[in-house]
């Protein structure tokens, strides 16, 4: 995840940014972008967010 935004503010919206643009699933965005899924959760949870698979978005 080195790659990835390091603040959780900015992480959220490029995650959900590249969910909505690229990706159909949280499996394939982590795929791709050879990162941890519970990683990102962790960052994200802090700020009160959670992955929704049928927005396909953290909310």
């Amino acid at each position: 995840m080195s790659h990835l935004p390091k603040d959780p503010v900015i992480l959220l919206s490029y995650i959900n940014t590249q969910l909505r643009d690229f990706y159909p699933s949280l499996e394939e965005l982590c795929e791709a972008k050879d990162a941890r899924r519970d990683a990102l959760e962790a960052a994200l949870a802090p700020l009160g967010y959670a992955y929704d698979a049928e927005k396909n978005q953290f909310v």
